[in-house]
Order: C-alpha cells, then sequence, then structure tokens
C-alpha cells in the first residue's frame, strides 16, 4: 500500500465472491465488525473536508446514522418518496426488512463491493450508496422481494412502480437475484418476474430479461453465476445463460448460452469459449472484432446464416441461494 492509498481502499476479502455464507454471518453480521461501513463513514469525513458545501449533505447521509441499513435506508426513503409515498413511511419499511434480514445484509455488502471493484466510474463506497441509482434500484428490490415473499404484494408492486419512476430500472419483486450484483448506470433494465440471476452478475443499461408473449408461469430466463450481460442485450423466454458466459453488447438471445462461452449478435450466435472464468469480474465485454470476423468466415463457403446457439452441453443457471 502506497503512502496516498487509504487502508479501506484495497477492498474486503470477506465480500469477495466465493466467500461462505456461514463465514460471513459469523465474521460480521454477528460482531461489532463491519469494514464497509467503516471504509463509508471515513470516506464521508473526508469528502466533508474537502468539499465543506456539501457537509450537511453527508452527515444527512452517512454520517449521522449508527449503521450501513439506516443510512441506506435513509438515502432510499428520500429517493423514492413521492405526495402519497412518503419518506416516514419508506423509511418504515426499509428499517423493518433490512435491520432483521442477514440475507439481505449481506447482499446490499457484497453488491456495494461488487460496484466499487467492477465500475471504474464508482470512486468510492459512498459515492455508491449516496449517487449510484443502479445500487438504489437493487437494494430497493431487495426490500420489495421480502415484501413480496411475506405476502404483501400491494407493497412490493408499490415500490417496484416507484423504483421504475425515480431510476428507470423494472424489476419485478418475484425475481430471485443473487448478491455481489453490478448494474452499471443500471438505465433500462427490465428484469421480469419468473427471473433467476446467480450470484456474482454484472449487467449493463438496457438489458431485457423477458417472456416471449403472453404465457404464464416459468417464462423469463435464468443466468448463471459469473455471467456478464452487454449493454442492450435482449434474452427472452425461459432459457439458461450458463455460469460465466458472456453475452456481447446488442445481442438478441433466444436459445440457452453454454458455461463459459461467448455469444453476439441478433439472433446470438456462439464465438468462442470462455479464458476467463467469471467475466463479470474482468468486465471485458468487447466481442466485436471477434464477432465480425466470425461473420467474415461465415462469407467463405457457403452462404448459411450460420447456427444459432446450441441447447445441447448447457448448464441451467441457478443460483443456491438468492435474496
Amino acid at each position: 500500500m502506497n503512502g496516498d492509498e487509504l487502508p479501506f481502499e484495497r477492498g474486503f476479502e470477506v465480500y469477495a465472491k466465493g466467500t461462505h455464507k456461514s463465514e460471513f454471518d459469523s465474521n460480521l453480521l454477528d460482531s461489532r465488525s463491519d469494514p464497509i461501513w467503516d471504509a463509508i463513514r471515513e470516506e464521508a469525513k473526508l469528502e466533508a473536508e474537502k468539499e465543506p458545501i456539501l457537509s450537511s449533505f453527508l452527515y444527512a447521509g452517512i454520517l449521522a446514522h449508527d449503521c450501513l441499513e439506516q443510512a441506506l435506508g435513509f438515502v432510499l426513503a428520500n429517493r423514492l418518496q413521492n405526495p402519497t409515498l412518503l419518506a416516514t413511511q419508506l423509511l418504515d419499511i426499509f428499517y423493518g426488512v433490512m435491520m432483521h434480514d442477514k440475507d439481505i445484509q449481506s447482499s446490499i455488502r457484497h453488491d456495494i463491493q461488487a460496484f466499487k471493484d467492477r465500475d471504474p466510474a464508482c470512486l468510492s463506497y459512498s459515492s455508491a450508496i449516496l449517487h449510484l441509482k443502479g445500487y438504489h434500484a437493487l437494494q430497493a428490490y431487495r426490500v420489495a422481494h421480502k415484501l413480496w415473499n411475506e405476502g404483501r404484494k400491494l407493497l412490493a408492486l408499490a415500490l417496484q412502480s416507484r423504483i421504475s419512476e425515480v431510476f428507470g430500472i423494472d424489476i419485478h419483486p418475484a425475481a430471485r437475484i443473487g448478491e455481489g450484483i453490478l448494474l452499471d448506470h443500471g438505465t433500462g433494465v427490465v428484469i421480469g418476474e419468473t427471473a433467476v440471476i446467480g450470484n456474482g452478475v454484472s449487467i449493463l443499461h438496457g438489458v431485457t430479461l423477458g417472456g416471449t408473449g403472453k404465457e404464464t408461469g416459468d417464462r423469463h430466463p435464468k443466468i448463471g453465476e459469473g455471467a456478464l450481460l452487454g449493454a442492450c442485450v435482449t434474452i427472452l423466454g425461459n432459457i439458461s445463460i450458463g455460469a460465466g458466459a458472456m453475452v456481447a453488447a446488442g445481442s438478441l438471445v433466444l436459445k440457452d448460452v453454454p458455461s463459459h462461452s461467448v455469444v453476439a449478435g441478433n439472433p446470438a450466435k456462439l464465438i468462442r469459449v470462455m479464458e476467463e472464468q467469471d467475466p463479470s469480474l474482468a468486465m471485458k465485454h468487447d466481442a466485436t472484432k471477434e464477432f465480425f470476423r466470425h461473420v467474415a468466415d461465415g462469407y467463405k463457403g457457403p452462404q448459411s446464416n450460420g447456427p444459432s446457439v446450441s441447447a445441447g452441453d448447457t448448464e441451467k443457471g441457478h443460483t443456491n441461494r438468492t435474496t
């Protein structure tokens, strides 16, 4: 660590992909130690000194609170309030869920670490909690999902509506999403009711995980752990994107995608097998050169649209524990 680097800028191993749930609970949630929250408070103090005009803002959003759950609940309540859904009411809802649900407490920390690690525009942990709407929408969804599972579906849908209106991100509260998730920018993301997203997935703006018509039941995509979905990707139907797969920007996916593979195009076609184990962590999502080389090679032989992604030899992208 150099002299200019703050002690928390290297991240915290306990929040890294692969941490066992039991280890997280015993070391953090059942103790007074919370390195993420300590880092957020330290950053807020430094920023208040550098930018005094924001000192009241930083105090209200971070420094006035005793824990990450309280600060996040305050920020979300003030972002999502409207004349008929008051900030005080929303604050009670967020506190009531986040202060008592250890799965959500784990997820909000793994998520904020994902933003800090994978989004170069995320300058600090405190900037994620204060400013990044992808993070805000994801945590508000987690509360709505809890309410949905408790049978409070109308309230969950009211939250979904406000999240969509304020952040431009539409996540059905019944969808199941793991932890360590990055919603980079987030604008235009749509996640359907029966979608399942595994741990450690990175999703860029404009991604749609949708159905294919008016069918009911299980009708939305299943995204495996560590997958990377590029900007403006559309994935339709009850299909599987395998663990560690990468879907290049602008692709339309209608069939299963094998694990640790790269697909691109409209409709998506298999480009290659991934060398990276977890593309969502590397965030290398430019498949353009390989895709056009693939297209050019197709013109050397008989004219053909080329095979679509094979449904064989695929793995369902379910996560063992989702929140």
